[in-house]
């Protein structure tokens, strides 16, 4: 007489088998969901809408995109080495106060992506001529460095441009990525 069970029959206890089965069951089901949901589309959100304005608010140091006057996004900025009051003349260091346009953009230039600001605008030219001085111009809104000359906690913690709006290099791309053509730009002290 053999001691073995016959090959029909589970040598484990009940409770075993059952346990063993259900984890297979589980396995099976986890598998087939898998695949289910790797088949599916994968849900995304809708896209942010476009800024039709970008406010530069200097005394918070804030630049807000805006959609129809309703806030989207705010960042924090960097502005001229002298930031109090409106841009006189070139080479004052101040960052313009007024309205504008971005008029064009940078993928490539000294900084990380920059956005063209239509500065100097009547307004300002009356003032600079009123000074007999040159207006300047070249102000954007632009990222870090390309080729930092000081550490990095310089650019995020105080006023470092010659009169150009600054945002970190992160901050820049989303701001890029959601504007578009000429947008409106207010720059209010």
């Amino acid at each position: 007489m053999s001691t073995h069970a016959p090959s029909h029959v589970d040598p484990r206890p009940a409770g075993k088998r059952g346990v063993l089965a259900r984890s297979r069951f589980l396995r099976l089901g986890v598998v087939i969901l898998l695949g289910f949901y790797a088949q599916r589309p994968a849900r995304s959100t809708p896209p942010a809408p476009r800024a039709d304005t970008i406010l530069i608010v200097k005394h918070e140091r804030k630049l807000y995109l805006l959609h129809d006057n309703y806030p989207l996004r705010s960042y924090r900025i960097a502005l001229g080495l002298s930031p109090t009051g409106a841009k006189e003349r070139e080479w004052d260091f101040r960052t313009p106060e007024g309205s504008y346009i971005i008029d064009f953009r940078l993928e490539h230039s000294h900084y990380f992506k920059a956005l063209h600001i239509s500065y100097p605008g009547p307004e300002d030219l009356k003032r600079s001529s009123a000074l007999h001085l040159p207006a300047g111009g070249d102000i954007f809104i632009h990222g870090e460095p390309n080729r930092p000359t000081k550490p990095v906690s310089y650019y995020k913690t105080r006023d470092w441009t010659n009169g150009c709006i600054a945002l970190s290099d992160e901050d820049l791309q989303d701001l890029w990525d959601l504007t578009a053509g000429q947008t409106l730009v207010e720059i209010v002290p």
